[in-house]
């Protein structure tokens, strides 16, 4: 049975649950490391201490046959390459290139990411001169996220969402959604933000999670939900998005 785990500081990473279960049956681990909570304000230094160990820590305990580390904050900051069957989330660029009408796309991504000398690499690999992009702070409407407040203050999440993104996105018309907490604000973004197309990385990921458990088949689909930190509060968390997974602490 193909054994999958995915990890981030919080709640985020489980936007890239679904597309994986829809294209493959398999054993699903999820970490919520809320110990280290929020990844996007980490130094490089620090994050590169807490994802060795919590990859360490997930190979020993469950063996999976690949791990994903559910954070564009990790996967773009860190040299990811150098752990075995480890991969890792990224801005889709290239497919927001394809889709801007008026060449003008927008990244919303951590605070540490937006300042990263790695973005700035990583846009100018996969984003041509003729195409603007505009950064922008993200951290904001990840709180939102972590906090559980899209789904019971809906219009306070309105507010704050049109304060932080509306003056950017005046001119760009294509979005990637370059942290895994941000899925979560698709429908709301969708709302504010009619004429804007949203890009979320996970089906790419799990394209890439398909292609490497190849000829690795299940008849069954499997999630378990492990957390660090306060697991009562993380509990209730998602039960407001309707996971009623038992939460067991790691």
């Amino acid at each position: 049975m193909p054994k999958i785990a995915v990890f981030d500081s919080g709640l985020g990473s489980l936007s890239i649950i679904a597309p994986i279960r829809k294209k493959l049956k398999s054993e699903i681990i999820y970490f919520a490391d809320q110990a280290y909570y929020p990844y996007g304000n980490k130094s490089v230094f620090e994050l590169e201490k807490i994802i060795k160990s919590t990859v360490l820590k997930l190979q020993e305990k469950f063996h999976p046959d690949v791990i994903i580390i559910g954070s564009n904050t990790p996967s773009l900051l860190l040299d990811i390459k150098k752990y075995t069957k480890v991969i890792g989330v990224f801005p889709p660029l290239k497919e927001a290139c394809r889709k801007t009408k008026t060449r003008t796309i927008a990244i919303l991504a951590t605070k540490s990411v937006v300042k990263s000398k790695a973005l700035q690499c990583y846009i100018k690999k996969n984003v041509p001169d003729k195409i603007k992009v505009i950064k922008l702070n993200a951290s904001g409407l990840v709180n939102l996220v972590e906090a559980g407040m899209f789904m019971d203050k809906k219009e306070s999440c309105k507010k704050t969402i049109k304060k932080i993104l509306g003056p950017a996105l005046k001119n760009a018309d294509t979005v990637t959604l370059s942290s895994t907490h941000l899925p979560f604000l698709l429908p709301t973004l969708k709302e504010i933000f009619p004429g804007v197309t949203f890009l979320d990385p996970a089906d790419a990921v799990a394209d890439q999670v398909v292609k490497l458990l190849k000829g690795k088949k299940s008849r069954r689909r499997t999630l378990k939900i492990f957390a660090s930190g306060n697991i009562k509060a993380f509990q209730k968390r998602l039960g407001k998005i309707g996971i009623k997974n038992k939460v067991v602490p790691l």
